[in-house]
């Protein structure tokens, strides 16, 4: 089993990665909100608007499964019958 490193090594590591996805993400949603609304109400229910605020919020808490728990906000719902939903289409 590989030993996991420590915080500062983990940081050392992965922070100029992390500091760049940081401010791509900054910057597209600079872009988003000066985009021009096509609505009267800025677009503000956008449901994937809604999915990246739950994603920012759930990165700023601490633990270890936020990858999942981020993955899960983008996912749909665990649909039984997604066999015959797609043999119809």
């Amino acid at each position: 089993m590989k030993a996991l490193l420590s915080r500062e090594a983990a940081l050392d590591r992965f922070f100029l990665e992390m500091r760049s996805r940081v401010l791509d993400v900054a910057a597209a949603l600079d872009r988003v909100d000066a985009a021009a609304p096509q609505r009267l109400d800025g677009g503000a229910d956008d449901a994937r608007l809604t999915q990246l605020r739950e994603s920012l919020r759930i990165l700023l808490e601490c633990g270890h499964d936020r990858a999942e728990r981020v993955l899960l906000v983008f996912s749909d719902a665990y649909d039984p019958a997604w066999r015959t939903a797609i043999s119809a289409a």
